[in-house]
């Protein structure tokens, strides 16, 4: 609109100009009345023939000389008009790069001697379009010929994120921050303030960094990796649930206990892409993302819980198409920095999403030996999940509903050299009744002193979003079969770890685990980099499993020997798991008892509120 006005207001000065200069020449190149007077007969009355023919005969020297100046002015500004217009285009297509066009406009005008007029700019270049929504974590896709897997917004998946640029990254580097802090306030009110069963919520009536990472991803040309630190509890929580470290030296969970993804790797340019990358990289088994700003809930359901989420080894990803990835595993083992035994782990991931709305993701794994003293013991597992985007409505005030289901099964098989006990009833043998195994068992059915180790779960969650996308509230939660126990988490009784084991809650094959759960979560998000959870939970046991008011630490307090009875009186017996009469006479003497040993207040039920704040750049 500028320009246009100011080309109007260009050709009308212009115009003026040159009919003024036009009169000024003719006044001083036509002669005077005396001298035609003087060249000719007196004067004659006047014809107006005449005078019309006369004045027709000037014209054609002086009207062809305006309208050719007025026309070369107008086609020359038209042409600068274009000029300006390619390089709009030109400037936006390379960089989106508003202040670059303007200098181009000014550069063109200057050249020309013309500028525009004060007060006014040139039409300005409209902002450049939102960044297209990131690819999920769990693809670790790189641009290919073929364009990036996946295309499109696939915000709405739980374990994805709402986060939808990274205003930070560069042509080689894109940083990554997260922070989560929570509050969980557990009505079983333990006095040690400590929970167990879980790997999300660990501590109760305070305020506690969960997590704290910093990293990012790096790609120099076809090279790629990729480094994120864990800090903050999880720095100490998910080593404690593996036992491989136990099998030889070097402290692996010292060594990688601060680094939650760290890998190298080579991307080809092959179909959609072809990665291979090696180190320690998440899983997604369980479908939940290892952390919990991504997902819908703050505390998943045990099939997520309960299973891997990170795996150290090498790693193939495959994109035969646009909407599959193909992704094969040859780890160490199941969640576990080593080997826990002879055999590592082969798994894989099939990922494919067919439509917008539509997610499908199927996880396997077998051959590994995934229990610590157990070198005859193999594990297989299977973990299905979908997501579906149910309704979408973005100007509405409920503008999206998806739901998500998964099913879970594995087991164990395969015997072992250990001689012990279980308890069908869940108990510790020195409580209740128990049958002797050899160490061996079986996938389908307790036979020839062979106990039934298997694994069967499922979770389901449903969400709704509010007010384009600001706030948003899910329902869901799930159940867990757990006849050995084998992928129950064990609780941390005082300080018991996968390695050190506790005879307060014994994991043996047969001892028997069976829980479920449901939560409520409402999510506030006032922007892509941070939310606002609170959340309301509630689980079930049917053994005692969650820590009660008397709480879970001994008398004295945590005292590095977790697999021994304690005290009641403090101290430590110097007895384990099946030595409960010597620790009754090392505690209280000969005749004693129980009541001479402390026991961990364990309840079958367990209610939390959560309140957390997760931020993610």
């Amino acid at each position: 609109m500028r320009i246009v006005l100011w080309k109007a207001t260009t050709l009308a000065v212009i115009a003026a100009g040159i009919c003024c200069a036009c009169t000024a020449q003719v006044a001083a190149t036509a002669p005077s009345q005396t001298e035609l007077t003087a060249k000719s007969d007196p004067p004659s009355a006047p014809d107006a023939t005449t005078t019309h023919a006369a004045t027709t005969a000037a014209k054609p020297q002086l009207q062809p000389t305006v309208e050719e100046e007025i026309e070369a002015l107008k086609s020359r500004i038209d042409q600068l008009e274009n000029q300006v217009t390619e390089a709009k285009a030109a400037s936006l297509a390379d960089s989106n790069d508003t202040a670059a066009m303007k200098a181009a406009e000014k550069e063109l005008l200057a050249g020309n001697g013309t500028a525009p007029p004060a007060g006014g700019t040139m039409a300005q270049a409209p902002a450049p379009s939102p960044a297209a929504a990131p690819a999920p974590p769990e693809i670790d896709a790189q641009t290919t010929k073929k364009g990036e897997p996946f295309p499109g917004d696939w915000t709405w998946l739980n374990s994805n994120g709402h986060q939808t640029d990274s205003p930070m990254a560069t042509k080689y580097f894109t940083p990554e921050f997260r922070a989560d802090a929570n509050y969980i306030l557990d009505y079983n009110h333990p006095k040690d303030d400590t929970m167990g069963g879980a790997t999300e919520s660990f501590r109760s009536d305070e305020w506690q960094l969960e997590q704290l990472s910093i990293g990012g991803d790096i790609r120099i040309n076809n090279v790629r990796g990729r480094i994120l630190t864990m800090d903050g509890l999880f720095a100490t929580t998910t080593p404690r649930n593996d036992a491989s470290p136990n099998r030889g030296a070097w402290d692996l969970a010292g060594a990688y206990k601060y680094i939650s993804e760290g890998w190298g790797g080579y991307h080809w340019d092959v179909a959609h892409g072809l990665n291979v990358d090696a180190g320690i990289f998440v899983s997604y088994i369980g479908l939940f993302s290892y952390y919990n700003f991504d997902n819908w809930t703050y505390q998943p359901s045990f099939v997520s819980s309960n299973t891997p989420w990170f795996f150290n080894g090498l790693r193939i990803q495959y994109f035969p198409t646009a909407k599959l990835k193909i992704e094969p595993w040859v780890i160490n083992g199941w969640q576990s920095y080593a080997r826990y035994n002879g055999k590592p782990g082969l798994g894989g991931q099939i990922l494919w999403r067919p439509k917008p709305y539509l997610d499908f993701v199927w996880n396997n794994y077998g051959l590994g030996e995934d229990d610590a003293g157990f070198p005859g013991r193999s594990r297989i597992h299977a973990d299905y999940s979908a997501q579906v985007k149910l309704y979408d409505k973005p100007t509405n005030t409920m503008d999206k509903i998806a739901m998500t289901i998964t099913g879970d099964a594995g087991c164990e098989y395969g015997g072992g050299p250990a001689v012990g006990f279980y308890d069908p009833k869940g108990q510790s043998p020195e409580m209740g009744s128990a049958d002797t195994y050899t160490g061996g068992v079986n996938c389908h059915n307790s036979a020839n002193g062979k106990p039934k180790q298997d694994f069967i779960g499922w979770m389901s969650y449903l969400r709704f979003w509010f007010k384009k996308d600001l706030y948003a509230v899910t329902l869901g939660g799930g159940q867990m079969n757990n006849p050995g126990r084998y992928l129950t988490l064990l609780p941390p009784i005082n300080g018991a770890t996968a390695i050190s084991g506790t005879p307060y809650f014994t994991e043996n094959a047969g001892d028997r685990s069976q829980m479920h759960d449901g939560t409520i979560t409402f999510d506030y998000m006032p922007s892509q980099f941070i939310t606002f959870t609170l959340e309301e939970g509630y689980r079930y046991s049917d053994v005692p499993y969650w820590t009660g008011r008397g709480g879970i630490t001994p008398p004295g307090g945590i005292n590095g020997n977790p697999a021994h009875y304690q005290c009641a009186g403090g101290g430590d017996s110097g007895f384990g798991y099946g030595s409960l009469s010597s620790a009754e006479s090392t505690c209280g003497g000969v005749g004693a008892g129980t009541s001479s040993i402390w026991w961990p207040d364990l309840r079958t039920n367990q209610t939390n509120t959560t309140v957390a704040i997760k931020v993610r750049f």
